[in-house]
């Protein structure tokens, strides 16, 4: 993660991380329990979008940092931008 984002900004990853950390033990506790598939699936997929989140906003600051704080070297901020745009194709 850019070292240049904001403590804010950091906060409020790691809250949302931290939430997901805790849909996983809640899956965990699904599984042991031996709830129903349809329901561990469902946790499941709110567990990737909320990861899914996490990436964009992680991936949206670099490229607004980009923008905002332009390398002296043209080729270098080409580059982070294209390694920014493929992390956004690639989800």
């Amino acid at each position: 993660m850019n070292s240049d984002t904001n403590q804010a900004d950091q906060k409020k990853i790691i809250h949302r991380l931290r939430r997901t950390e805790g849909q996983i033990r809640g899956v965990q506790k699904m599984i042991e329990e031996n709830k129903e598939c349809l329901d561990i699936i469902t946790q499941l997929s709110a567990v990737r979008s909320s990861i899914d989140r996490v990436m964009g906003i992680i991936v949206a600051e670099n490229l607004k940092d980009c923008f905002e704080n332009p390398q002296k070297d043209i080729q270098e901020q080409s580059e982070k931008i294209d390694q920014a745009i493929k992390m956004i194709i690639k989800k």
